[in-house]
């Protein structure tokens, strides 16, 4: 399988306004689509590596989504756990936007 075909559409563009996040799911793949004020996507597990929770129920500005039940704060960039009580960083995906929609390249399990 040539490695571009592990590239899957997520959502349009227009669908995430800018500073907000989108959850989104690929074959029970929990996903979250970030819109930063610089105008880059990023998209991530869409689940708190502490405890389950969905990341896109919390709180996001900047580059950081704070999970809902403990405060641990993620940098969507890097997938970097930035506090306590986080000890596991965040899983991150590449990303692209073609034709104002939003790609993530994806594991191929994740397209079955």
């Amino acid at each position: 399988m040539a490695e571009n075909d592990n590239w899957v559409a997520l959502l349009k563009l227009s669908t995430v306004e800018m500073d907000e996040v989108e959850a989104v799911e690929v074959n029970g793949l929990k996903l979250a689509v970030f819109h930063l004020e610089d105008g880059s996507v990023h998209v991530t597990r869409n689940v708190c590596t502490h405890e389950f929770a969905l990341l896109s129920e919390g709180w996001f500005e900047g580059c950081e989504i704070e999970c809902p039940l403990h405060a641990g704060r993620f940098d969507v960039r890097t997938g970097e756990a930035l506090c306590s009580p986080l000890k596991e960083n965040l899983k991150t995906y590449a990303a692209k936007v073609e034709d104002g929609v939003v790609f993530a390249k994806l594991p191929i399990e994740a397209r079955l």
